[in-house]
């Protein structure tokens, strides 16, 4: 592999732009992309979450971008100018205006609210039944095909994200794996194999192995991003992807062209 598209700076909740070119330089990739979190939702509680978290990449893209260009002239390094947006079905037309406007080198889209809340907070989701967190799983992909089949993005972030809480791991079924895997056959949004937490707590890469066999017995392309706040994670986290992906002898797909 020779780029990484998914890290962050602190545009949002990672390191300096500087910072994460070096380490990727210094794991000797050819590019690096700069995906900072965003989100354009009118929802209170998004909206309240986006100003607690400081996820303003709406407000301070351009700015970024400057960034980004000036980091440009001293690495040996493509540096993409992209995001990580936070989707939900009901706001495509508030997406798609934004990514229209900010013209960004590509978009990254991401599930990551369920029932009002962040998919990682176990405490909210394990006080509820069995019943009504498979029903939350189940809603979780209906929104991954959604996101796949709105086009709005090229990259589709983690895509079993609800595997990194326990409240939720487990409960995805092999009729979600082949209805998702379907919607990517048929979009150009690619899925990425993300190890934002492989070598930590959760100890396995998204997609993981039964939904990655998935989409590969469905002819998907797979994409790459390391998905990491800290330079130190680009380099580990790399040659974990590599590993996998040679196991499976799989050639990740080049989004932005040469």
């Amino acid at each position: 592999m020779n780029a990484d598209y998914h890290t962050h700076s602190t545009y949002s909740d990672g390191s300096f732009i500087w910072s994460m070119c070096r380490a990727a330089e210094e794991a000797g990739l050819d590019a690096v992309g700069i995906a900072d979190h965003c989100n354009v939702s009118a929802d209170d509680r998004q909206s309240n979450r986006k100003k607690a978290m400081g996820f303003n990449l709406d407000l301070t893209y351009e700015r970024r971008r400057e960034g980004i260009e000036t980091v440009r002239e001293n690495f040996d390094l493509r540096v993409f100018d992209a995001v990580e947006m936070d989707y939900e079905p009901d706001e495509e037309g508030a997406i798609r205006e934004f990514l229209d406007a900010a013209g960004f080198d590509y978009a990254i889209g991401s599930v990551h609210v369920l029932d009002g809340v962040n998919v990682h907070v176990e405490s909210y989701f394990a006080r509820k039944p069995e019943a009504e967190r498979r029903e939350l799983v189940d809603r979780y992909f209906e929104k991954l095909v959604a996101l796949a089949e709105s086009e709005l993005f090229e990259i589709a972030a983690h895509p079993d994200l609800v595997e990194r809480n326990p409240a939720f791991r487990g409960l995805a079924t092999d009729e979600h794996y082949h209805r998702a895997a379907e919607a990517f056959a048929d979009s150009r949004t690619v899925p990425e194999v993300n190890a934002g937490r492989a070598l930590s707590e959760y100890g396995e890469l998204h997609p993981n192995g039964a939904f990655l066999d998935t989409l590969l017995e469905h002819g998907v392309g797979l994409t790459v991003g390391t998905d990491s706040h800290e330079p130190d994670a680009i380099a580990p986290r790399i040659e974990r992807i590599e590993a996998e992906l040679d196991e499976r002898s799989v050639q990740p797909v080049d989004i932005v062209g040469p």
